[in-house]
């Protein structure tokens, strides 16, 4: 079983910069890659005070928090990943930008090296094919926030060997993971459950089943759920939830998986949610007021 002391991470977002976060806390090498220095600058801002809200809340030494960060170098040049152990890529969700990733970065990789990635609906083996190891190529997908969300789903592709498999969950439970294993189908297990959910959140209020105030309430206060389904989406990111309810409309062939018109038209808009300031929430405003 491969031993992985030094990780790259493709992507300096918000999911990329929390699993470099955790990596790093973790006692792991970590290189962050992303197009652009400005990318990886924010990155990394963001990566240092979500550890420094640790130190004040006394769940983080100072000295760890320091020992964490110079761990972390970034780059934009993927000879950086020479002698990475596994690099996990945490791009948008879309299969063509995935792929253009693969093909960049597997010429620069050693030969043992590990391919995961954090893909949170796109099939495994499809994206395994478009590299030069399918058997050393896994799913490791993180829920967001990375450091507090406690799940990494890993997912076996057709082609991934037993000790991708077993290295990977090593690594999770390392890093303070619990490891779920989902079957390599179209959205895995949360998001085929998830997806929908939200997604039938969007057609209520699309038809006039409820406002976003009272389809939140409903589902907070009916349901015990910590955040309501279009606060969840805004949380989410609505390019994204529109991206995996196509990816499980196309790969299960069922149109119950039909996005929503209006999470279409929202996101057609550019009101993604907390990134773009605007999505079922105004969040210009403190606290951010529904947009319907």
């Amino acid at each position: 079983m491969t031993q992985i002391e030094k990780l790259g991470v493709i992507g300096a977002g918000q999911m990329g910069n929390g699993i470099a976060h955790v990596a790093a806390q973790s006692g792991l090498t970590v290189v962050m890659l992303d197009v652009a220095q400005a990318a990886l600058d924010k990155g990394l801002a963001t990566l240092a005070k979500n550890m420094d809200r640790q130190v004040s809340k006394g769940t983080l030494a100072k000295a760890d928090r320091d020992a964490a960060m110079a761990r972390i170098s970034t780059s934009t040049d993927y000879a950086a990943f020479g002698d990475c152990d596994l690099v996990i890529e945490a791009a948008t969700e879309r299969e063509d930008i995935k792929n253009r990733i693969f093909a960049t970065l597997t010429p620069h990789l050693k030969a043992d090296a590990l391919v995961a990635s954090n893909t949170s609906s796109i099939p495994i083996t499809r994206l395994a094919a478009a590299t030069d190891r399918p058997g050393r190529f896994v799913g490791m997908h993180f829920f967001n926030p990375v450091p507090l969300m406690k799940l990494v789903e890993v997912i076996r592709g057709l082609a991934t060997d037993d000790a991708t498999v077993d290295a990977v969950a090593a690594l999770a439970g390392r890093m303070g993971k619990t490891v779920a294993y989902a079957a390599d189908y179209p959205a895995f297990i949360v998001n085929r459950i998830l997806l929908p959910m939200i997604n039938e959140a969007c057609f209520a209020l699309h038809e006039g089943v409820g406002d976003v105030a009272s389809i939140d309430a409903g589902m907070k206060l009916g349901c015990n759920h910590p955040m309501g389904p279009l606060e969840l989406a805004d949380y989410i990111g609505l390019d994204t939830c529109l991206a995996v309810l196509r990816v499980l409309q196309e790969g299960m062939g069922d149109p119950k998986y039909r996005p929503s018109p209006l999470l279409a038209k929202y996101v057609e808009a550019g009101w993604l949610g907390r990134k773009s300031g605007r999505g079922f929430y105004d969040y210009g405003v403190t606290p951010p007021k529904p947009t319907r």
